[in-house]
């Protein structure tokens, strides 16, 4: 017997009891704090649309990068020091969904300077 050829779903539209649900994890890393709590907040707004299921923006410690480094080239003079310092913000937002749904959310525009890092772990039976 032919069998009825298979559709694939429509955008937007929610998946069917068939879809394996990944646990996947959004890792996000920026120097500025604004820029990556606006990427966190539109991430966030896309995936509570979609109705799935979400934890986060979990805020990990910011790492202090240091450099303390003489003023004068020569070595001579009064020894004054020059004390840089950078900072690396980092957030985690753990979604659980199929992993076609993450395309859409991540379609969104990303600020310069926010490194996204997708990470999906093995298919949830539930």
């Amino acid at each position: 017997m032919a069998q009825p050829p298979a559709t694939k779903p429509k955008e937007g539209v929610l998946p069917t009891e068939e879809a394996t649900y990944h646990r996947i994890r959004i890792t996000l890393t920026s120097r500025n704090v604004q820029s990556l709590e606006k990427v966190c907040a539109d991430l966030l707004k896309g995936a509570k649309d979609l109705k799935l299921k979400v934890k986060g923006p979990i805020r990990l410690p910011t790492k202090f990068l240091r450099i303390t480094t003489r003023k004068t080239p020569c070595g001579e003079g009064s020894k004054t020091w020059d004390r840089f310092e950078m900072r690396v913000h980092k957030r985690l937002i753990d979604l659980h969904s199929p992993s076609e749904i993450v395309k859409q959310i991540t379609a969104i525009s990303i600020d310069p300077g926010v490194e996204v890092e997708v990470t999906i772990a093995a298919p949830n039976q539930s």
